[in-house]
């Protein structure tokens, strides 16, 4: 695993990359990007994997200009331009398959496919409801019973952490509630570009995931011209962190079809 720094519009841009073989651009969630989960390793096997730490998460600065996903998607389209991506696919979970829409959107001959695995990023129902509940508005306990299939598996013990790692979550989790709360979990004008996206996509959401309803999927799904849908079994919002070889398995299969 190489980790570099890149600077791009002001950003210090951190990137990991691993792997030989043809490129994915990985676009992670809220969490930030670990390279230590079991997904890296099945997903660099057989392609080169790239990971950058959007701005305001891991160890990435962020400008004051930067405060909505579709910002973010800008930074990494030059980082494509940097790292001579003339085509490349694209795999990006929740908040990254948000941003992996907004790059598709804007360069869709850039994105030969498309990953996005329980994406949020557009409104799909009517206005005086949320389609994807208010997380900031819900105990820690009840986040963590309905993000997870296996809550204790997956939770986080921050008596284990270092200042330095316990420092990175909160700065994630604070870039994360920068991105996305107002409007709460969409760009309005995102369903609007969406028709301009030509790469085959994707949508993956865990079976028991309770933030990323099975019809939200479908009816962000139909906003693309050629996009399918599938499910991963006994796993939440974070399909990659609690199934990552059913998760590894649909994503090669799809990338690597003929």
């Amino acid at each position: 695993m190489q980790r570099q720094v890149i600077a791009i519009a002001g950003v210090e841009l951190e990137v990991f990359e691993v792997g030989e073989g043809p490129p994915i651009l990985f676009l992670h969630n809220g969490g930030g990007f670990e390279p230590e989960h079991e997904f890296v390793g099945l997903l660099s096997a057989r392609h080169r994997l790239i990971a950058p730490s959007h701005p305001g998460f891991g160890r990435s600065s962020l400008p004051d200009w930067i405060d909505t996903p579709d910002d973010i998607s800008y930074v990494h389209l030059e980082l494509m331009d940097r790292l001579g991506l003339a085509q490349v696919d694209i795999v990006g979970c929740s908040t990254g398959g948000w941003i992996a829409a907004e790059l598709a959107s804007k360069s869709p001959e850039r994105v030969r496919r498309l990953v996005l695995v329980a994406p949020e990023g557009v409104k799909t129902g009517p206005t005086d409801r949320l389609d994807i509940p208010d997380i900031y508005a819900m105990p820690a306990d009840e986040l963590e019973r309905i993000s997870c299939h296996d809550p204790a598996r997956m939770r986080i013990d921050p008596s284990q952490m270092t200042d330095e790692q316990l420092g990175v979550l909160m700065r994630n989790r604070e870039t994360t509630a920068l991105l996305v709360w107002e409007p709460y979990m969409h760009n309005p004008k995102l369903r609007h570009r969406l028709h301009r996206v030509i790469a085959p996509t994707l949508f993956l959401r865990g079976e028991s995931d309770g933030l990323i309803s099975a019809e939200y999927i479908t009816a962000y799904a139909r906003l693309l011209a050629n996009a399918r849908t599938a499910t991963i079994a006994a796993a939440g919002h974070a399909p990659h962190v609690e199934q990552p070889e059913a998760f590894a398995r649909a994503v090669l299969q799809f990338l690597e079809a003929v």
